[in-house]
């Protein structure tokens, strides 16, 4: 994961304003119309420098970039919980399973049981 903090070259307690001066700094320094002799490392650098100011100039992308950026530190297991507990990873079922659940909560508990009893393929 890239650190869009060093990209700007700008501290976790910035403000918006000196995330602002920032990124205008290094947008004029690495446009590629500014830099006709390196347009390859400049357009990179360019649309770097661009992401991590989308992000950081929008405080609610800001807090979730910092949420997720603070497991880069912990164990691969808290990463790997962190995954799994915010995106669906639930197998592909039938879409009347919520509706059966429902009316047949019982029916959950069965298929749980069956996937259990089918054994490695």
């Amino acid at each position: 994961m890239v650190d869009y903090y060093k990209v700007l070259d700008v501290t976790k307690n910035s403000t918006t304003a000196d995330i602002k001066k920032a990124y205008r700094k290094l947008a004029l320094k690495w446009h590629p119309d500014k830099n006709p002799d390196n347009p390859e490392e400049a357009t990179k650098r360019f649309k770097e420098i661009s992401e991590a100011y989308e992000v950081l100039s929008d405080d609610s992308k800001r807090k979730i970039y910092d949420e997720r950026s603070s497991f880069r530190g912990r164990s691969a297991s808290a990463g790997h919980h962190y995954y799994h507990h915010h995106h669906n990873t639930r197998q592909r079922t039938s879409p009347f399973r919520g509706f059966f659940h429902r009316f047949f909560p019982g029916t959950v508990i069965l298929e749980k049981k069956r996937e259990r009893n089918k054994g490695p393929p």
